[in-house]
């Protein structure tokens, strides 16, 4: 074999920096001559150790020649005239593949026969043979033909490069091994710095991590075409195998993590990093992206989270990435680097990458957006927005409070310590425990603060503003420790929720199921609240005038409370002496919660009933005789719950709801109905009753600054 050969790396398209930056560190020159071709000039040494040590490349090609052919006796007679003994043994096994673009010859089966048959004529020539019995060693000849111009070349690789023997195990979807270590060679990342990927799968990004930062070289533990090879040395593979042995460094101290919700995906990503020789470097731990938290400094999140088109439904995983700001915020310091396809990333995220690199996982076409955080030791000081930021902090990636923010915290103390002097006596005069402190007073800070006893509950409202998801929730965060301070709250016990426009739901989101509950006390009553897991807490307590209103009204009183909720209406009645209760939602947690609320308070027994229903389907199969005296009729705005045919919309069904409702009141019977809906329009005239009141003046309690935070009516049948 010649000195020097003339090789080409293949690679995916978009890594051919990565692959010349790796040749260029083994000492090669490379030159990108085709999207996804790197052509460099080596000895047979450089077969060995490109093939040892290229971690983003696919294959390792030995140029053969490269020629005009827009004809297949051109084809023919250059490619018979090129030495390919100079290669190919005189039992070479010979294999050729093709591929055609934009040239004359198209049928690459044909250009596959003609290239064949001159590349026997010229082994029989060469080696002065008569036969050729291809029964030695595999070579694997391509023809590529662009654009009317031919490359020969012999794959020395065998399987793809991506192959390093120990990913035996794969998770769904998985990564090749060259795109990960691509992803790391790309990233800020050094064996000096924590790395986490919390959708590892298999392992396979802090696996290649590992490599490279041990400096093993990937191709350790396979074989390659070329070790078959009569013409390229035994010497050279042993050489460069030895040379790749001593270059193996000492393991780094900084303990790399993949962390992934499927334990059995990870119980595959410790095998593969077994057979890899790094399990002592890589911690794999079942964890959700939620959970991402690091006591660390300036280090790589690297990842490639699902985006649905070979797992995981497209519409469902939308919330996780519109959740990766507030997660990534957590790491303020690190950078992020995200390989995805998922349309939109962006704009969904609310954060432009400083950089993105178009690369391909298989077939699919990502992108690799890179957050870059600060280097160690940077401030704020040191960037353009300064003035909006604490001097002497590192400048966060993601979230960050400016100085209009802090500003904002402080107009926040100050009013909520006005409104906490102005409500300090209420605990101990009006024997009320739970009330609203702050609602939306300073525009700007779209909050409202309820106190239920030693807790505060706050509450987000949707308004226009120039912060990003992760600045949101920074901003957000500062509220609450601004509120929990000022008023005296253990920050464990301060809530925060996100009220946003309800969008084709019903009116009780579900957020969490952490069921952090307390019992809370209200007009000599007890309740149990909810802090954690609903928008909503389980009692209203811009309600709390109205329930004192049935209660006076229950005495001997047949109670019916329709869209019951969690019943404190029903308590209330029967706390006022009410014959008979019948709470109706359709929710069983709601039922559940109604009755539990009740057995609080002592009152059990078959005068209590409990029923699973929509309020039409109710009155619909009522007992002709049953018939009641006191009625409270909160519904929702709307409602388009699956368990129900028909949607719900109180401005058009209300008329519907009370007319039913009446007709099951005794002569006399009042109905208190209440709704939140602005912009209701009480259509009164095509309601059968002897008397309609609006009362929402007298029932909105003091503590509410929204003297429109529901509108009220009490409805007094015919007699």
């Amino acid at each position: 074999m010649d000195t020097s050969v003339t090789l080409v790396a293949a690679a995916a398209f978009g890594l051919e920096a990565v692959v010349k930056r790796e040749l260029s560190g083994l000492g090669y020159a490379g030159r990108v001559v085709a999207p996804g071709k790197i052509r460099f000039q080596g000895d047979p040494a450089a077969v060995c150790r490109a093939n040892l040590w290229l971690r983003a490349a696919d294959r390792i090609l030995l140029e053969a020649a490269c020629f005009p052919a827009d004809n297949f006796d051109a084809l023919f007679e250059t490619t018979k005239a090129i030495d390919w003994s100079r290669w190919l043994p005189p039992d070479a096994a010979i294999h050729v593949v093709g591929r055609s673009l934009k040239s004359q010859l198209s049928s690459v089966p044909a250009c596959q026969r003609t290239v064949k048959k001159a590349i026997v004529e010229s082994l029989l020539h060469g080696h002065q043979i008569e036969t050729l019995p291809e029964t030695g060693p595999l070579f694997r000849v391509e023809v590529a033909i662009l654009k009317d111009e031919a490359t020969l070349t012999i794959d020395t690789t065998g399987p793809s490069l991506h192959k390093r023997g120990y990913r035996l195990e794969s998770a769904p979807a998985p990564l090749k091994e060259t795109l990960a270590a691509a992803m790391v060679l790309l990233s800020f990342w050094d064996p000096d710095r924590p790395l986490i990927d919390p959708f590892c799968g298999s392992g396979t990004i802090p696996i290649e991590a590992a490599l490279i930062g041990k400096n093993i070289a990937p191709g350790m533990n396979r074989s390659f075409a070329a070790e078959a090879w009569p013409l390229v040395p035994q010497a050279a593979w042993a050489h460069a195998r030895a040379e790749a042995a001593d270059l193996i460094r000492p393991a780094f101290d900084e303990r790399l993590i993949g962390t992934d919700i499927d334990e059995r995906a990870l119980r595959g990503a410790r095998r593969n990093a077994e057979r890899a020789g790094v399990a002592d470097l890589i911690h794999f731990q079942q964890r959700p992206f939620a959970a991402l938290s690091s006591k660390r400094e300036f280090g790589c999140v690297i990842t490639n989270p699902p985006y649905g088109q070979r797992i995981g439904a497209h519409d469902e995983l939308g919330h996780l990435y519109r959740s990766m700001p507030e997660v990534l915020r957590k790491l303020p310091t690190w950078s992020h680097f995200i390989l995805t396809a998922y349309p939109d990333f962006e704009s969904l995220i609310e954060r432009a990458a400083d950089r993105r690199r178009k690369l391909y996982n298989g077939r699919i076409e990502c992108t690799y957006f890179q957050f870059h955080g600060p280097k160690p030791g940077a401030s704020k000081s040191d960037s353009s927005d300064a003035q909006d930021a604490t001097v002497g902090q590192p400048v966060p990636v993601f979230g960050g409070v400016t100085a209009k923010g802090e500003e904002q915290a402080e107009l926040f103390r100050r009013r909520l310590e006005k409104r906490a002097r102005h409500l300090r006596r209420w605990p101990t005069r009006q024997g009320i425990t739970c009330f609203r402190i702050y609602e939306r007073d300073i525009p700007e800070i779209p909050l409202v603060v309820d106190r239920y006893e030693d807790h505060l509950h706050i509450t987000e409202f949707e308004r226009p503003h120039d912060r990003d998801l992760a600045q949101q929730a920074d901003w957000l965060d500062l509220m609450a420790r601004t509120a929990s301070e000022t008023l005296g709250m253990e920050h464990g016990k301060t809530f925060l929720k996100r009220r946003q426009r309800q969008r084709g739901s019903t009116q009780h989101e579900h957020l969490a199921d952490r069921r952090y509950e307390i019992q809370i006390h209200e007009g000599g009553l007890q309740f149990i609240v909810n802090l954690s897991d609903y928008v909503d807490t389980g009692l209203f307590l811009d309600h709390r005038i109205t329930r004192g209103m049935v209660r006076d009204a229950a005495a001997g009183a047949n109670f019916l409370n329709l869209y019951a909720y969690t019943g404190a209406f029903t308590v209330y009645a029967a706390a006022g002496s009410a014959a008979r209760t019948t709470t109706v939602d359709w929710s069983n947690t709601y039922l559940d919660w109604s009755q539990r609320n009740m057995t609080l308070n002592g009152f059990t027994g078959p005068q209590h009933r409990f029923v699973r229903s929509d309020a039409m389907s109710f009155l619909r199969r009522l007992d002709p005789s049953e018939m009641f005296d006191l009625a409270v009729v909160d519904p929702p705005t709307f409602s388009n719950s699956k368990r129900s045919e028909v949607d719900w919309e109180i401005q058009r069904d209300h008329v519907a709801l009370l007319t039913g409702v009446l007709a099951r009141m005794r002569p006399g019977g009042v109905i208190f109905f209440s709704t939140n809906f602005r912009r209701f329009r009480f259509a009164a005239e095509a309601v059968p009753a002897a008397e309609i009141r609006e009362i929402s003046k007298q029932t909105v309690p003091a503590d509410f600054r929204n003297r429109r935070i529901h509108r009220c009516w009490r409805i007094v049948a015919d007699s």
